[in-house]
C-alpha cells in the first residue's frame, strides 16, 4: 500500500533530514579533501589551480542542500511503485540535481569573488554546452548523481527502517491487546461458574439449616466483592490470593462441616510474591468437589506455596477415597488455568494436574517469582 498516515510521514521527516544533512556534511567534506589533494598534486607542476578553493566548495554545496532535501522529499513521496511510471520521473529527479552541480559552483565562486580563478565561471552562459566547459559539466553532474543516488538510499532505508520498527510495534500492541482480551474472557468464566456453584451450596442448607445458610449468604457476598475485585486485573498478590481462597473454603466447611478438612499455610509464611488473579480458586474448587464426590469419608483439602530461587510453587493436594477412580480429562477449571498460564507467561510457566502416591490428587503450578510494590505490568 502507498498510503501512510500523516502523523507518521511528519513523524519520520525529521529524523530523515537530519541523516540527509550529517551524509551531505559528509560528501562535502570528502569534496573538499579530494579537491585539495588534487590541487596539491598541480602545484608542484603549475601555478594554475584547478580545482575551487574550500570556501567555494563550501558555498556550493550548502546552495545544493536545499535542491538537495526538496529531491529527496519529492523521491520519498513519489516511491518506486508501479516501476514503469516511478522510474522516470525518480531519473527526472536525479538527473536536475545532478546538473545544477556546475551552476552552483560557478554561482558560489561568483559570490565569493573567485571567477577569474575557473575556466567555467569565466565563460559565457552561452559556451556551456561546447569543448572542455561540456567535459567539466558532465563530470560535475556524474559526481553529483552518485551522491544523490547514495542519500537517496540512506534516506530510503531509514525510512522504511522506520515502517518497519512501526510495524512491529503494532503488531506487539494488537498481541498486547488480544492477551488482555483473552484474558477477561477467560476470568468471566471464573466467576460465573464460582457463584453458581456456591449458590447451589447455600441453596441446599436454606430448608434444613437456615441460620448457616444465612451465615453463608454473608461471607458470600465478601466472597463477590473479593472476585469483583480480583477479576479487574491481571496479577494479585499471593497473600491476597490466600484470602480469597481461605474465604471460599470457609464456605464449603459450613456446609461440610463433618467431611472436610482445610490445611493453609501460615499468612506470615508466605512470600511477598505476585501470582496471576483468582489462579488457585478452580484449583480448590476441583479439590473439593471431585475429592467429596463418590464416596462419604473425610476429605483433607492443602496448600502448599514453596519459593526456591527465583521460581514460585503452588500446590494444590486433596484426598480421595481409594474406590473413587480418577479421570484424566480436564474441566472447565483445570483449562482455565492452563491457558492463563500460557498467556501470560508461556513457557517460562508449567502446570500439572495428577493423581499422586497416597490415595491423593496434586495441582501443581510453576511460575517466575514476581516482586514489586506495583506488582507486575500488565
Amino acid at each position: 500500500m502507498n498510503d501512510q498516515p500523516e502523523s507518521s510521514s511528519a513523524g519520520s521527516y525529521w529524523p530523515s533530514l537530519g541523516i540527509l544533512t550529517g551524509y551531505w556534511v559528509y560528501v562535502t567534506l570528502s569534496n573538499i579533501l579530494y579537491a585539495n589533494s588534487m590541487n596539491a598534486g598541480f602545484d608542484a607542476m603549475s601555478t594554475e589551480r584547478y580545482f575551487a578553493s574550500w570556501d567555494v566548495r563550501v558555498a556550493q554545496h550548502a546552495m545544493l542542500y536545499p535542491v538537495l532535501a526538496a529531491s529527496v522529499w519529492a523521491s520519498l513521496k513519489i516511491r518506486w511503485r508501479p516501476l514503469w511510471s516511478a522510474l522516470p520521473l525518480q531519473l527526472l529527479i536525479a538527473t536536475a540535481f545532478a546538473a545544477l552541480g556546475a551552476p552552483a559552483l560557478v554561482g558560489a565562486q561568483v559570490l565569493l569573488g573567485q571567477h577569474e580563478m575557473n575556466h567555467m565561471a569565466s565563460t559565457g552562459w552561452s559556451d556551456w554546452i561546447s569543448g572542455a566547459t561540456l567535459a567539466l559539466w558532465l563530470a560535475s553532474a556524474t559526481s553529483m548523481l552518485l551522491a544523490y543516488g547514495f542519500g537517496v538510499a540512506l534516506v530510503t532505508g531509514f525510512t522504511l527502517f522506520q515502517r518497519y520498527t512501526a510495524a512491529q510495534l503494532q503488531v506487539a500492541a494488537l498481541e498486547r491487546e488480544f492477551s488482555s482480551a483473552r484474558l477477561a474472557a477467560l476470568r468471566m468464566q471464573l466467576s460465573p461458574h464460582t457463584l453458581f456453584n456456591l449458590l447451589h451450596a447455600i441453596h441446599g442448607q436454606i430448608a434444613w439449616e437456615p441460620k448457616a445458610a444465612q451465615a453463608m449468604i454473608v461471607k458470600l457476598g465478601d466472597l463477590l466483592r473479593r472476585l469483583l475485585k480480583a477479576g479487574e486485573r491481571d496479577f494479585s498478590t499471593l497473600a491476597d490470593e490466600m484470602q480469597f481462597v481461605k474465604l471460599y473454603l470457609d464456605l464449603q466447611q459450613q456446609r461440610f462441616a463433618d467431611r472436610l478438612s482445610v490445611l493453609l499455610p501460615m499468612p506470615e509464611s508466605l512470600p511477598a510474591v505476585w501470582v496471576p488473579s483468582l489462579i488457585l480458586q478452580p484449583l480448590v474448587e476441583n479439590a473439593v468437589v471431585h475429592g467429596l464426590a463418590g464416596h462419604g469419608g473425610p476429605v483433607t483439602v492443602r496448600i502448599e506455596v514453596q519459593l526456591a530461587g527465583e521460581r514460585l510453587t503452588l500446590r494444590v493436594v486433596n484426598t480421595t477415597a481409594a474406590a473413587v477412580g480418577t479421570s484424566s480429562e480436564e474441566g472447565i477449571g483445570t483449562r482455565n488455568v492452563r491457558e492463563r498460564l500460557g498467556v501470560q507467561f508461556g513457557a517460562r510457566a508449567t502446570f500439572v494436574s495428577r493423581a499422586a502416591e497416597g490415595g491423593v490428587w496434586c495441582a501443581e503450578i510453576h511460575l517466575p517469582e514476581l516482586r514489586g510494590a506495583g506488582g507486575p505490568v500488565s
